[in-house]
């Protein structure tokens, strides 16, 4: 009954405050239907046009509902799936993949790294969402766009980039604080910037402390699961000549004692946490455009990232405080080449190389004695991993017609020296392809059919691993070879003025599928010992289909469903951390300087389990519940001022996301001011 209240609240909520004007559509609307894209083709092409699943969510959007971090926005993306093992995490699911079977992308250079784990991690929380202009998900594809690891797709994260000014010398400054009641989030956020013709600069800090999350009903305070983080940005862009321009861009972010919920709660631990959580990225970017047909634009980025993850733990009634620290240094070296022979065939051709180095110690101290054991850190100190590849994109546009092909080769040579396991040379090597065909259909509609094969090559933590992980003690596997997938995918996709409509079909075949096998009868630190192998295949079937609806000029309402089913063939059994049916309905309203909308979420139950999600003590042998939360938002604007405000978790349901550590928000009031120079 609750759930049809819901429902109808949402699809005649708009009627309530219909307006009658007609004139014609705000600019600034939350909806975008003619939505551009350029992940699935490394062009800008309008969503119609790719034959690709493609979704993406930009800065209007992303401001109104007040998301806390880069994963909680992808999660209002349609198909999208969020895991969250602790408040300071959060891992995407596409295509039922996740973890190092995706790659993240930040304004298209690789945060994947040798390093980047197998199911649930934190990656996606390191980049400061303050920062984020757009992200954009190309699903079932990826492989021959962007290399290793997109099996389930890709996700770019675009920050945001200062323009020059059109005339005089300009400058601009911003304010914003954000709190969330119960001392849930206390955020500051500044930004400053200046532009003339030929620069144009932009700086921000961000300082955060997130207190303890409090649940749902009865719940309450899940501690410890604050966190303290702060971050820093500088871009600067100069036009060089009338068609050449240069980027530096340098990000930081640093997360401090963020807590692993479920290991002080279920496993025994009086403190263990991830302490600190940081990276940084700059690079320096050469774009240059001409009318020659051969290179019409190129870009040349070069770029240097350093991963920081610092683990602190000690048990109950246990004397020893372990402090570990992984460190990966990666410098990237990416071309790409833009040809144009007329509006028929285009092409993007390029050559990249990210080169990793990873440092991994361990020490434990006596709490007693002070005694301090250097030992073995999770990765084989001083190990390197290398990454070149070489690509060509082509795209041709027949009348009606669109034809996409592709090809990428990639090399890897990882150099493992490990004292007790000693030296590994590693050079696997792919092929991958992709073909797709897109029908237009009249001028609002199109019907495509895409083919795609990935990789995924097995990295530092695959090979190297050596202690607890989650829940478990791995030992390293230097025997693996790459995992591979297939996808053929099916889609429908409708844009005219009033509604958007998107809905495809995907399998998704995976070969050679690197598992963690447990070594019966074989105990490690009180954890069962795991090895990894490459022992299944599987696959994936899934559906998905989202409307937006534009009513009027004030008026839209969207929904979206997304179904995923896997299967492992060779151990006869589900696929691993498969997300339940889940989708989003939502409705808002936007007029001259206000606007209000609500969000109902839910996901059903999630039964159909692999052995693995049994022995996973954040899922256990029942499975997960099915959920539903309703979310209302509001923002309005008074000159340079912007008040956003949002009622989460209307009836305060106690839920957690299949496959996570902790319960989600309960009920709470999140209030953000902005100023604008």
């Amino acid at each position: 009954m609750r759930s049809f209240f819901i429902i109808s609240l949402l699809l005649v909520l708009p009627l309530f405050i219909l307006s009658q004007e007609q004139r014609q559509y705000p600019k600034d609307s939350l909806q975008n239907l003619d939505e551009l894209v350029v992940i699935a083709q490394k062009q800008i092409r309008n969503k119609l046009l790719v034959p690709y699943n493609v979704n993406s969510i930009g800065i209007k959007e992303m401001n109104a509902h007040q998301f806390r971090t880069v994963p909680e926005a992808l999660s209002g993306i349609n198909g999208v799936f969020l895991q969250k093992t602790n408040h300071g995490g959060g891992a995407p699911i596409i295509n039922g993949m996740m973890g190092n079977q995706i790659l993240v992308l930040v304004d298209g250079i690789r945060l994947n790294n040798s390093t980047f784990r197998y199911g649930p991690n934190q990656y996606s929380n390191t980049i400061d969402v303050f920062t984020v202009q757009k992200i954009e998900v190309a699903k079932g594809t990826g492989a021959v766009q962007y290399g290793t690891d997109a099996m389930g797709g890709v996700i770019n994260i675009v920050t945001k980039d200062p323009t020059f000014s059109t005339s005089k010398p300009i400058f601009s400054g911003s304010a914003i604080a954000k709190i969330v009641s119960s001392a849930m989030e206390q955020s500051l956020r500044t930004e400053a910037g200046w532009a003339n013709q030929k620069i144009a600069l932009s700086a921000g800090f961000t300082k955060r402390n997130f207190g303890d999350l409090i649940g749902g009903a009865n719940t309450g305070k899940q501690s410890p699961t604050g966190y303290k983080e702060w971050a820093t940005d500088f871009k600067a862009k100069v036009l060089l000549k009338q068609n050449i321009v240069l980027t530096f861009s340098h990000n930081y972010l640093q997360q401090q004692n963020v807590p692993v919920y479920h290991k002080v709660q279920l496993e025994n631990y009086f403190i263990n946490e991830m302490n600190p959580q940081q990276h940084s990225l700059t690079f320096l970017r050469f774009v240059a455009n001409s009318n020659n047909k051969w290179i019409k634009e190129k870009s040349i980025t070069l770029s240097y990232q350093k991963a920081v993850e610092g683990r602190s733990s000690i048990k109950n009634g246990s004397t020893i405080f372990r402090n570990e620290r992984d460190e990966v240094k990666t410098v990237g070296l990416t071309t790409d080449f833009f040809t144009g022979w007329g509006k028929v065939w285009t092409a993007n051709s390029g050559i990249e190389a990210y080169w990793d180095k990873v440092f991994s110690t361990r020490e434990d101290i006596n709490s007693i004695s002070h005694e301090s054991i250097s030992k073995r850190g999770l990765y084989p100190d001083q190990s390197k991993y290398n990454n070149y590849s070489i690509y060509s994109l082509h795209h041709f546009n027949v009348r009606n017609w669109i034809f996409d092909a592709g090809l990428r080769f990639n090399k890897f040579n990882a150099v493992i020296k490990d004292s007790l396991l000693g030296k590994l040379n590693y050079h696997p090597s792919a092929f991958v392809a992709n073909f797709a065909i897109l029908k237009k259909i009249g001028k609002n509609q199109s019907v495509y059919v895409s083919f795609s094969n990935g990789f995924r090559a097995p990295n530092i933590d695959d090979m190297g691993s050596l202690g607890i992980v989650d829940f478990r003690y791995e030992t390293p596997a230097f025997n693996l070879r790459p995992e591979k997938s297939r996808n053929v995918e099916l889609g429908y996709k409708l844009q005219s003025k009033k509604i958007a409509a998107t809905i495809s079909i995907y399998h998704l075949q995976l070969l050679d599928l690197v598992t963690r096998i447990k070594l019966e009868g074989q105990i490690m630190n009180g954890y069962p010992v795991y090895k990894k192998e490459n022992t299944s295949s599987a696959y994936v079937n899934g559906l998905e289909t989202s409307i937006n609806w534009v009513i009027n000029k004030n008026i839209t309402c969207n929904s979206m469903l997304a179904y995923t089913y896997g299967q492992n063939i060779t151990l006869k059994e589900p696929l691993r951390r498969i997300p339940p049916l889940n989708g989003k309905i939502s409705s808002a309203y936007n007029k001259n300087i206000w606007s209000v909308g609500a969000v109902f979420q839910f996901a059903s139950r999630q039964t159909r389990l692999a052995q693995g999600d049994k022995e996973d003590n954040r899922i256990g042998p029942n499975g997960t519940a099915g959920w539903k939360s309703l979310n209302l938002f509001g923002t309005a604007t008074y000159k340079q001022i912007q008040i956003a405000a949002s009622l989460n978790n209307l009836f305060n349901e106690n839920y957690r996301t299949h496959g996570s550590g902790i319960n989600e928000m309960g009920r709470s009031l999140s209030v953000t001011v902005g100023i604008k120079l």
